[in-house]
């Protein structure tokens, strides 16, 4: 599964309704940091494809959805299930720690 791009219209119907667990990386162009991330977050998409959703919020163009996360700096990692915060990830983070976070959410089902 591709990575989504999530903006208020279609922010219900990916994440909130989605079936399995889903990742949101809050990010913005102009962020180094956050260019990163992508690649790292591809991998993930492609290595647990069925099992989780990856998508993707920019900052800059979906400032309601970053506000009402709480989003104070980027890149931020959210993990939602069932429409449920679980947990987030602030700064670059690494595959193993992505995806570990991800499978415990699985196993706690």
């Amino acid at each position: 599964m591709s990575v989504v791009e999530v903006t208020k219209a279609n922010f219900e119907e990916e994440v909130l309704k989605a079936q399995v667990p889903v990742v949101i990386d809050f990010w913005a162009s102009w962020c180094g940091p956050c260019q990163a991330q992508t690649p790292i977050l591809e991998e993930v998409a492609e290595k647990l494809d069925g099992k989780v959703k990856v998508c993707k919020v920019n900052v800059d163009e979906q400032p309601a959805i970053a506000m009402e996360y709480r989003i104070a700096s980027i890149p931020t990692l959210v993990f939602m299930h069932y429409g449920i915060f679980q947990k987030r990830l602030v700064g670059l983070s690494d595959q193993n720690t992505i995806e570990d976070t991800l499978i415990s959410i699985i196993d706690g089902e």
